[in-house]
């Protein structure tokens, strides 16, 4: 009888798992078809009005989740609205460089590139943070940055400059997901990625002030885009959330790696665009360590975060 409970809980918690590496897939297709959908929409709309637009979208839909959830009365204590706000900062700062990259060189080369995330957010823990990353990480993290070298291949005749960008957007990231593992668990996830939508938005109204853009008025399809993309961001958070609530983070962390997948199809027939030979040698390396870093957090009972993302 206590043999059969116990195989029962065992395939609950499997269950669990398995149910919760699902949505994870889920939101980082979500999070790669609104990538997609921005790139579509930006050849006919200024930069930061496109940016305002989304954020527009973005911010009444989470305002209407936390209303729904309960969360706009929450009132955090100063170092969570700090670290909010520098979260934000972050935020803010990473959407301008991953979106000018998004625009600028096919969408798998920058996903490529953001999959070194998990390396630079546990390298930045533990300079800035003081979390313990054995020799075995350290030497899995460089190699990784490697990778990355691979992928932008800074000698090579086809460098794009807009590559670095994309290492501005992770460097950017990281130091939003460090501030993301200081905040308290009090704080709602939906309040702290209201907050995030909010600056976005803001600075993309800022940055279209300051360039003097000439907004124009988006045709159907434009408009169309744009939904599409906000929509998608919403799905991508409200299955990030759920993912990580339900299933361990050690199991799930690995199979944010779908965007990647993604990427390739999505730039292939949306963009006929695909990496060379040596962009998917460093992308290999890149998430080959990634995994192998993941591996060791949570052997070491480490829990690493995945951030809301709201670019």
């Amino acid at each position: 009888m206590k043999a059969s409970k116990l195989c029962h809980t065992r395939f609950m918690v499997l269950s669990d798992n398995m149910r919760a590496a699902l949505l994870i897939m889920v939101s980082m297709a979500a999070f790669t078809v609104n990538d997609a959908l921005m790139k579509l929409a930006a050849p006919n709309l200024p930069f930061f009005q496109q940016i305002f637009m989304r954020g527009v979208l973005i911010t009444i839909g989470l305002f209407i989740l936390a209303a729904i959830w309960g969360h706009l009365h929450y009132k955090p204590d100063p170092k969570d609205r700090l670290l909010t706000a520098l979260r934000t900062l972050a935020e803010a700062v990473g959407t301008v460089f991953f979106l000018t990259a998004l625009f600028s060189i096919p969408i798998a080369n920058l996903s490529a590139i953001l999959q070194a995330l998990p390396l630079t957010v546990t390298l930045a823990a533990a300079v800035f943070l003081g979390e313990p990353v054995g020799w075995r990480r350290i030497v899995a993290i460089l190699i990784g940055f490697v990778g990355v070298a691979i992928i932008i291949r800074p000698e090579a005749e086809g460098f794009s400059i807009y590559a670095l960008y994309g290492v501005a957007a992770v460097i950017a990231v990281t130091f939003r997901d460090l501030a993301a593992r200081k905040l308290s668990k009090a704080i709602p996830s939906s309040r702290v990625a209201l907050a995030a939508a909010i600056g976005v938005t803001l600075m993309a109204g800022a940055g279209s002030y300051i360039e003097r853009e000439t907004w124009v008025m988006p045709n159907l399809g434009e408009t169309l885009l744009l939904l599409g993309a906000a929509l998608c961001l919403m799905a991508g958070y409200i299955s990030a959330v759920a993912g990580m609530r339900l299933g361990e983070i050690g199991f799930v962390a690995p199979f944010r790696y779908t965007s990647l997948i993604v990427a390739l199809i999505l730039g292939f027939v949306l963009f006929d665009e695909w990496p060379d030979f040596w962009t998917m040698v460093g992308a290999a390396i890149v998430v080959a360590t990634g995994l192998f870093t993941i591996y060791r957090e949570r052997a070491t009972a480490s829990k690493p975060t995945m951030g809301l993302r709201v670019r």
